[in-house]
């Protein structure tokens, strides 16, 4: 039986990565003072860009998981 070999430290990265989703920021680092844009409306906008981020490498890489 064979087993995969782990990538080598002089492998070259992916020049195509998948995208990663931002941090979800702490509940405790928003004041509740309604600020506009709030932190938490920003992580929404930034995960509006990562998940359409991720529909167009999904769309390069169809054999991804």
């Amino acid at each position: 039986m064979t087993t995969p070999e782990a990538p080598s430290a002089s492998a070259a990265p992916d020049p195509d990565p998948m995208p990663v989703a931002p941090p979800q920021p702490d509940f405790e680092l928003c004041c509740g003072n309604g600020c506009d844009p709030c932190i938490f409306d920003l992580h929404d906008l930034a995960m509006d860009a990562h998940r359409q981020s991720l529909r167009a490498w999904r769309a390069r890489h169809p054999d991804a998981a």
